[in-house]
């Protein structure tokens, strides 16, 4: 609890009052070659990494404002990882759950349960987005029982229910690892390249590692390409339409813009079709957005 408690001090509240410019605002750098997935970085300060479920956390988000005048549309993707799989995979029953609207969380809990979706509760329902994230991250059955606090054996049927649902996601895990191993490498869906030169090493750590980032680096690296063509679309609109308003922070698959108050539901209903509209999937890309004084507020 200390050391949570200091990090946010010397992190936030000391440190941001410090780095105030001259024209009264933060200003972050944004690094493009950093991070591995091909997410934008943030550094000096990094505000990518504010955290948002604590209350501490809420009340550090509630110091960015916006100018006088102005308010802040907070827009992100909702589950856009999972979308990002189920049309790589092809993932029949995923692809169907998406477009009819389902919360795909609480149907894998049924799935996996054994129960109808009305049925679910919000502890299940966090358990399978555990299943669900897990996966495409390559967490083993170990791991699985580790972060559910349930057996091992639990954990392994678990697994054996969710790839008979999903077998479309097996097939893409066994497909990416074959040609990760075979071409040392993966491409993302817009053909961004990862390299893998420990998925063969005789290092069952660096091997076990690598085979981890081959299945999770094509969905997060389409994610984060995907990310950055919704910034250039919804940018190039702003410009165009709104030109009083200025596009300022990419938080993950988040994007931060600050707008004159009168036209800031237009400016959400603008973001939320630029980065909704940027590729036609297999499911719809869905956007969540929200308006407010300051970032937490704007991000609800």
């Amino acid at each position: 609890r200390y050391r949570d408690l200091a990090k946010l001090k010397s992190t936030y509240v000391d440190a941001l009052p410090q780095i105030v410019g001259g024209d009264g605002r933060v200003h972050t750098r944004f690094q493009q070659a950093v991070a591995a997935t091909g997410r934008l970085s943030s550094v000096n300060p990094n505000l990518q990494n504010i955290p948002i479920r604590t209350e501490l956390g809420m009340k550090i988000r509630r110091a960015f404002c916006a100018a006088p005048g102005a308010l802040l549309v907070a827009a992100d993707y909702s589950q856009i990882e999972l979308r990002v799989l189920a049309h790589i995979a092809g993932e029949k029953a995923m692809i169907e759950a998406f477009r009819s609207g389902e919360d795909i969380h609480r149907s894998t809990a049924a799935t996996v349960l054994g129960l109808s979706v009305d049925f679910v509760n919000a502890e299940q329902r966090r358990a399978a987005k555990t299943i669900n994230f897990g996966l495409i991250y390559g967490m083993s059955a170990y791991g699985l029982a580790q972060a559910l606090g349930i057996s091992t054996k639990e954990a392994e049927q678990f697994i054996a229910v969710y790839f008979a649902r999903y077998s479309g996601v097996q097939a893409y895990m066994q497909e990416t690892l074959a040609a990760a191993e075979r071409d040392g490498r993966v491409e993302t869906l817009y053909g961004r390249v990862r390299y893998l030169p420990d998925i063969q090493s005789r290092n069952w750590n660096l091997r076990e590692n690598a085979r981890r980032m081959a299945i999770n680096a094509r969905i997060q690296g389409t994610a984060a390409d995907l990310m950055k063509l919704a910034m250039i679309a919804v940018d190039r609109r702003l410009r165009a339409e709104h030109p009083r308003a200025r596009l300022l922070l990419s938080v993950h698959d988040e994007v931060v813009v600050e707008a004159p108050a009168e036209e800031a539901t237009a400016i959400a209903e603008l973001v939320r079709a630029g980065m909704a509209g940027v590729a036609e999937l297999a499911v719809p890309l869905v956007v969540e957005s929200g308006i407010g004084p300051t970032w937490f507020d704007a991000k609800g």
